[in-house]
C-alpha cells in the first residue's frame, strides 16, 4: 500500500502565518496503522480534507479513521454521538523525515506527528511572562505535544476550533472564578479574553449594582463603563509574537476610556433594552445590536466598532437580572467571530455576571457585619473626671471581621468610672450578637452600681440565659479617683498591665475567676491602689495570644513594650495615652492576627485631697441652711467667690429635696478638677424628674432652677440610695 499524502486547501481569507488567529488552536490527533499516518485501507472513502467541501477542517469522514471533532451546532459542551474514536492516540510506527524542523508560529499547533521543538516551548513560556494568556493548556500540557514533521510554510493549518474553544472557555472561567471582589473578577474577564479572544473589551455595570434579591427604586437604568481592556500597541517580535499596532485606519482602540462615555441611560423600549432582555449575545451588525451599540456607547463616541462580525454584545445577567453589558471587539485586520464564538461569549458573560453577584453579596454582608460591630462598639469614650482613656479595635482579618470583643468606659456616681473589656468565643454574626447583650447588661448592672463580684455574676447569669454554649471572658473596674483606689473581678480574663509613673509595669495579680456562662461560681474582687500617673492596660487574649506564641509569652512582652516605651519619654512623664496604644498594636507580628483585638487603656489623673470636700447632715429642717454655710467656706478657700451665688441657690434646692423624703444623714460632696461638681446623696431610690410647675403650685421648681443654672446635671441610682448632682463652670455662667 502507498503512502497517500495529505493535501491542505488554504481557507479564503485566512493567511497560515498570521500570528493573530481568532483563537489558538490544537491539532486532531488521528490514529495511525503501520502503513502511514493517513493511510486508508482498501474499498473506504478517501478522508475528507481541511477546507473540501467533503466536510469541515478537522473533521474525519464516514469512513475515516481520524477521531470526530466537538460540533458547535452541539454547543460548546456538545460532542458528536457514538461511534468516534479516541481523539489522542499514539501512533503505531513512528515516521521517518529529513526535513529539518523549524518552530511553528505561535497560533499555530504542532501537527500530529511533527517533532517537538524546544525553541517553541521557549516561545510559549516567554509569551506566559508577557502575560498575553496565549492559551490555553497545550502549552501547559505535554500530552498535547506529538512528534513528526511541521507543514512547509504557505500551508494551512487544520484547526480543531471547538477544542480550543473548550478549553479556552475552562481556562477563562477558572481565571474570573479566581476572583473574590468586584474589581477582580472584571478584572479576570478583560485578561482572559483579551488578547486571546478579542482585541479589546469594554465592560458596563449597573450604577448602582442591585444586591440579592433587593428591588430599586430608581425609575430608571444607568450603566457606568467599569473597565476597559485592549491589546498592546506592539509585541515582542524575538520571542514569535508579531507587531500588534493599532493600524492607521483603527485608532479607535488607542484610548478606549477616552473615546467612549462613562455613563449609558437604558431607555425602555429602547434598543438596548431590549437587547440586554434578550440576554444572548449577539454580533455587532445585528439589526437589534445596531442601534444598541450607539446608545451604550455614547452619541458623541469617537469608537467606530468594526464590521462583519468583529464585535459581540454580550449581556451580563446574573441571578434575577441583568445587571451590565460587556462588548468584545476584534480588529479590521483580524478574522471576525464566528457563530460558535457567540457560544463562549455567553458562557463568558454567565460566569462573570454570577461571580460579580456573589461577590455584591459578599460585600454587603461583609458591611453589615462591620456596622454591626461598630455600632456596638462605643463610638466615643466619656470623659469623666480624673482619668483620661483611650482604645483600639482591630478586627481578625478581612475575612473574619465581625468577632465578640468589645470594651467599654461607663460613668458612675461620684465620679467614679467603670471600666470594662470582654471576649465572646467565636468569630460570627452570633458571637458580635451575643456580644452586643452581654455589653448592654453590663451598662445597665453598672448604672445599678453594683460591686464588680456582683456584676459578673448577673452577666454569668445573662449568658446561662442566652443558651447552654454562649461563653465569655470578662474583666471589670471600678476606679475611684478620690482615693485613688480600683476594685478589679475577673471572670477568666488576660490580667491587666499596670504602667507606673516611673517606667515600671506590672501585671496586676487579680483572681483569674471562670468563664461567664460556666454556672455555679463564685467571683472575687479585690481592691489596688491606682497612683497619680499610673496607666491602666485592658485588653483581649488576641493582643497577646496567636499561633506563635502563648498567653505567658504574650503578656511578657507586652509588659516588656510599656516599659521600654515608658523609657523613652523619662521617668517623670508619662507616654501620650494614644501613642501608648499604637506602639502597643506594633508589637503584633505577620502571624499575630488570628482574633479580633480591643484595647482600652485608663490614665489615672485622681482628684487631690485639698480639691474634694465632704460632709454628713441630718435629714432635718436646719440642714438647707447648713449645706449653704459649707459651700460659701470651701469655694471661698479654692477662690471661686464668683460661684457663691449660683451654687448656694442650688445645693439649697437639692439638699431641700432630699432632707423631705430620707432617714438617714444625707451627703453632700464638692469636687473641683477643671469644673465644680456637687452631689447630694440620700437613701431614697426615686430618682427626681424635672416637670413644668403650675402658677398655683408651691412647690417643683428646685430642678427647673438647676437644670437653667447648671452646666449639667443628673441623677444616678445607687445600691443605697441615689446621688443627685450638677456641675457649673469654674469662671461662672
Amino acid at each position: 500500500m502507498t503512502e497517500q499524502p495529505t493535501s491542505f486547501e488554504r481557507p479564503q481569507g485566512v493567511d497560515p502565518t498570521e500570528s493573530r488567529g481568532a483563537l489558538p488552536r490544537t491539532p486532531a490527533h488521528a490514529p495511525e496503522d503501520a502503513t502511514g499516518p493517513t493511510s486508508a485501507a482498501p474499498g473506504d472513502p478517501a478522508p475528507d480534507r481541511p477546507g473540501s467541501p467533503a466536510g469541515p477542517a478537522g473533521r474525519g469522514g464516514k469512513g475515516s479513521k481520524g477521531s470526530k471533532a466537538i460540533r458547535g451546532s452541539k454547543g460548546i459542551m456538545g460532542q458528536d454521538p457514538a461511534g468516534s474514536e479516541p481523539e489522542h492516540s499514539q501512533p503505531a510506527t513512528a515516521e521517518s523525515d529529513t526535513h529539518r524542523p523549524r518552530p511553528a508560529p505561535e497560533s499555530i499547533p504542532v501537527q500530529p506527528g511533527a517533532r517537538a521543538d524546544p525553541r517553541t516551548d521557549r516561545v510559549a513560556e516567554r509569551a506566559a511572562d508577557m502575560g498575553y494568556d496565549r492559551v490555553l493548556e497545550q502549552a501547559a500540557d505535554g500530552r498535547e505535544r506529538r512528534t513528526g514533521q511541521i507543514p512547509a510554510p504557505g500551508r494551512p493549518t487544520p484547526m480543531r476550533r471547538d477544542g480550543d474553544r473548550l478549553r479556552f472557555v475552562g481556562a477563562a472561567t477558572r481565571r474570573i472564578a479566581r476572583g473574590l471582589d468586584l474589581d477582580e473578577i472584571v478584572m479576570g474577564l478583560c485578561r482572559a479574553t483579551v488578547p486571546t479572544f478579542s482585541d479589546a473589551i469594554l465592560v458596563y455595570l449597573r450604577d448602582p449594582l442591585p444586591v440579592g434579591d433587593e428591588r430599586t427604586v430608581a425609575d430608571r437604568v444607568v450603566l457606568r463603563l467599569r473597565r476597559t481592556d485592549r491589546i498592546p500597541e506592539e509585541r515582542d517580535t524575538e520571542s514569535g509574537f508579531a507587531a500588534l499596532a493599532a493600524p492607521p485606519e483603527a485608532p479607535e482602540l488607542s484610548e478606549l476610556s477616552a473615546a467612549i462615555a462613562e455613563l449609558c441611560e437604558v431607555r425602555p423600549g429602547g434598543a438596548l433594552a431590549e437587547v440586554l432582555r434578550g440576554v444572548r449575545p449577539v454580533f455587532a451588525d445585528a439589526p437589534a445590536a445596531l442601534a444598541a451599540l450607539p446608545e451604550l456607547l455614547g452619541a458623541e463616541s469617537q469608537l467606530e466598532v468594526p464590521d462583519q462580525q468583529r464585535a459581540i454584545l454580550a449581556p451580563l445577567r446574573g441571578r434575577r437580572r441583568v445587571i451590565g453589558a460587556a462588548v468584545f471587539i476584534r480588529r479590521p485586520d483580524r478574522m471576525p467571530f464566528e457563530n460558535d464564538d457567540l457560544l463562549v461569549a455567553a458562557q463568558l458573560a454567565t460566569h462573570s455576571a454570577l461571580g460579580i453577584d456573589k461577590a455584591v453579596l459578599y460585600d454587603r454582608e461583609a458591611y453589615i457585619a462591620d456596622e454591626l460591630q461598630r455600632t456596638m462598639l462605643p463610638e466615643t469614650l466619656p470623659r469623666p473626671t480624673g482619668v483620661r482613656l483611650a482604645s483600639r479595635y482591630l478586627p481578625a482579618a478581612e475575612t473574619a471581621r465581625v468577632g465578640g470583643d468589645w470594651y467599654d468606659a461607663i460613668p458612675l456616681p461620684g465620679s467614679r468610672v467603670a471600666l470594662v473589656v470582654g471576649d465572646v468565643m467565636g468569630h460570627s454574626m452570633t458571637s458580635a450578637a451575643i456580644m452586643g447583650q452581654l455589653r448592654t447588661t453590663a451598662q445597665t448592672l453598672a448604672g445599678l452600681d453594683l460591686p464588680p463580684q456582683e456584676v459578673l455574676h448577673h452577666l454569668d447569669e445573662q449568658a446561662q440565659r442566652l443558651g447552654t454554649d454562649r461563653m465569655a471572658t470578662c474583666l471589670y473596674a471600678v476606679y475611684d479617683p478620690v482615693s485613688h483606689r480600683i476594685t478589679i473581678a475577673n471572670a477568666g480574663h488576660p490580667p491587666p498591665v499596670l504602667l507606673h509613673l516611673g517606667g515600671r509595669a506590672e501585671v496586676l495579680r487579680v483572681p483569674p475567676g471562670a468563664p461567664i456562662g460556666v454556672g455555679g461560681v463564685d467571683f472575687e474582687a479585690v481592691q489596688l491602689d491606682a497612683p497619680a500617673g499610673a496607666t491602666l492596660l485592658l485588653y483581649t487574649d488576641g493582643l497577646v495570644e496567636s499561633r506563635l506564641r502563648d498567653v505567658a509569652t504574650g503578656i511578657e512582652q507586652l509588659r516588656e513594650k510599656l516599659a521600654a516605651t515608658a523609657q523613652l519619654t523619662g521617668p517623670d512623664h508619662p507616654p501620650p495615652l494614644e501613642a501608648l496604644c499604637d506602639e502597643v498594636l506594633d508589637m503584633l507580628g505577620p502571624g499575630d492576627r488570628d482574633d479580633d483585638i480591643a484595647l482600652l487603656a485608663a490614665r489615672f489623673d485622681g482628684i487631690a485631697p485639698s480639691d474634694v470636700a465632704y460632709w454628713y447632715l441630718e435629714p432635718e429642717d436646719a440642714a438647707p441652711g447648713q449645706a449653704r454655710r459649707l459651700a460659701r467656706r470651701a469655694l471661698s478657700r479654692w477662690g471661686l467667690e464668683e460661684l457663691t451665688d449660683s451654687v448656694e441657690l442650688l445645693v439649697s434646692e437639692v439638699v431641700t429635696n432630699a432632707v423631705r423624703y430620707a432617714t438617714r444623714p444625707v451627703t453632700l460632696r464638692l469636687l473641683r478638677t477643671d469644673v465644680l461638681r456637687c452631689e447630694v446623696g440620700d437613701d431614697v431610690p426615686q430618682l427626681p424628674r424635672l416637670r413644668q410647675a403650675r402658677a398655683t403650685d408651691e412647690g417643683g421648681r428646685g430642678l427647673y432652677l438647676v437644670n437653667r443654672l447648671a452646666r449639667r446635671w443628673g441623677a444616678t441610682r445607687l445600691s443605697t440610695g441615689k446621688v443627685v448632682w450638677f456641675e457649673l463652670n469654674k469662671g461662672g455662667q
